[in-house]
């Protein structure tokens, strides 16, 4: 039988997650998206903590607009966090999720705003 899109990207996951792992130097930037909201967070996996975390739930982020503009919204607010929390190089982790659309868009805004990876 056919696997289901949330066991597809599970197994997708576990396959990027072998190979990219963040640490104090170069932490990980995972994202999340789910039908109606997108969460981004840069975590250091050694220490197990999150350094940096923004939503399009948050009170700073303006989510109005399309899906994909909330997701640029959120990705130059990371971008901004980070930066004030001194993180400039971070892993991209899609989280299993295809890289397109919103997830594209929050990794090219955040880009724009000063992140490298």
């Amino acid at each position: 039988m056919a696997l289901s899109k949330l066991e597809r990207r599970i197994r997708i996951k576990s396959r990027i997650r072998k190979v990219i792992s963040g640490t104090a130097a170069r932490p990980r930037l995972s994202v999340y998206r789910s039908n109606k909201e997108i969460y981004a967070q840069i975590v250091d996996d050694v220490a197990g903590t999150t350094l940096v975390s923004v939503s399009s739930r948050d009170k700073g982020v303006d989510a109005k607009g399309t899906k994909s503009e909330v997701a640029t919204t959120v990705g130059k607010a990371l971008a901004d966090k980070a930066i004030a929390a001194k993180i400039e190089i971070v892993s991209f982790d899609r989280n299993g999720f295809l890289y397109h659309g919103r997830v594209k868009a929050l990794a090219e805004a955040a880009r724009e705003a000063g992140l490298k990876f």
